[in-house]
């Protein structure tokens, strides 16, 4: 008996952190969903933003809840314990698995591409997507994303889509998943970009 109710009270904790943000059409696992460490400070920025960049994380992939989760926590130990930085450095990130995670989140100055953390928010796809295109449920994640924070205000309807490549002096976020995205509503490219190495 015991044992059922501590099972309900998990589940319950687990559906709780899962789809935090109430967006249709995608999953967001939260932060504690996801075990991430708490941010040393933060700021905030202002909200609707008018620019989105895409990266990949580089490392590798992930295909479940729990793998995902694990690579999560080591991309903000690197992010934090290496580079210094105060949390992880994307706003949301997408897993192989299909779900998106709150990094950042909307509202929250990132570590992601230089001359553009107080202004714009980045959605980076965990593994590296140089010489193999993401999966369609990890596209159709970051564009349902996208649409949310446009439905909730964070994101402005005309907002301009971006590559990490487009803004810094990187291969990010990979050339298969770059030359993809070329065919996204509201990719801009380097238009209206000032490139910063």
């Amino acid at each position: 008996m015991k044992l059922c109710i501590l099972i309900s009270i998990l589940g319950a904790l687990t559906v709780r952190s899962i789809n935090a943000q109430g967006c249709t059409g995608v999953t967001i696992v939260s932060r504690a969903g996801w075990g991430a460490r708490s941010a040393t400070s933060f700021s905030t920025i202002a909200t609707p933003v008018s620019k989105v960049f895409i990266h990949h994380t580089e490392g590798g992939e992930c295909g479940t809840a729990t793998t995902c989760a694990s690579q999560l926590r080591s991309i903000q130990n690197y992010h934090m314990n290496s580079n210094g930085w105060n949390d992880i450095g994307y706003s949301f990130l997408v897993g192989g698995d299909g779900q998106v995670y709150e990094g950042r989140g909307w509202n929250r100055q990132g570590a992601h591409t230089r001359g553009y953390n107080t202004n714009a928010i980045a959605i980076s796809f965990v593994g590296n997507f140089m010489n193999k295109a993401p999966s369609q449920a990890m596209i159709s994640a970051a564009q349902n994303l996208i649409t949310c924070g446009i439905s909730k205000g964070m994101v402005t309807s005309t907002y301009t889509l971006h590559g990490h490549r487009d803004a810094n002096c990187t291969e990010c976020p990979g050339e298969t998943l770059y030359n993809l995205i070329k065919s996204w509503s509201r990719f801009q490219g380097k238009n209206g970009i000032t490139f910063q190495c």
